[in-house]
């Protein structure tokens, strides 16, 4: 016999990785690919929410403090991020600088940022078509920034939490 908490989570856990894969195969600006992708599961996410705690106690963010209470419903947590790398357009300027060549090396580019936008998409669509309670959230990825669990090159990031539940814990939204 198979529990149907042990199913779940091994349904999750596979979801996760169809996830990731959907992410990968995203259409890229120039074909550039300046992703990283990973899944999280138990002692990774109790990091994240802690890290989202104390990120939400230092800045007085009670988003960040709710999604941390959140995040712990889940068994899975996807992380996407990107890198901030130009794409050496000469004419593009939606960055608000000329082209590449005058934008700072901190500034994002909108490509990478955009980019990321659409992996998210396929990744949500992904859970969304297997039926999982998920949502996208920026304090989680934050989190996952802070304490480096994407590499040091990834800039940007956002991070998915599954879980299969009656109700979807990551729309209360309290704060």
């Amino acid at each position: 016999m198979i529990s149907e908490q042990q199913s779940n989570h091994e349904t999750l856990i596979s979801v996760g990785k169809q996830m990731i894969l959907a992410a990968r195969t995203a259409p890229k600006g120039k074909g550039m690919d300046t992703f990283t992708f990973c899944l999280a599961q138990e002692q990774d996410i109790q990091r994240i929410s802690k890290a989202m705690k104390d990120i939400g106690q230092r800045h007085d963010a009670p988003a960040f403090l709710r999604d941390a209470e959140n995040i712990l419903s889940a068994s899975v947590v996807v992380l996407l991020g990107t890198a901030v790398k130009p794409m050496g357009l000469k004419i593009c300027g939606m960055c608000g600088f000329k082209n590449c060549d005058a934008k700072p090396k901190e500034t994002p580019c909108v490509l990478n940022t955009g980019d990321l936008g659409i992996a998210i998409g396929s990744a949500v669509s992904v859970a969304a078509n297997h039926r999982v309670d998920n949502r996208v959230m920026y304090t989680a990825g934050q989190a996952a920034l802070e304490l480096g669990l994407l590499g040091k090159d990834v800039k940007i990031a956002y991070a998915i939490p599954l879980t299969a539940m009656s109700k979807n814990p990551f729309f209360d939204r309290t704060a």
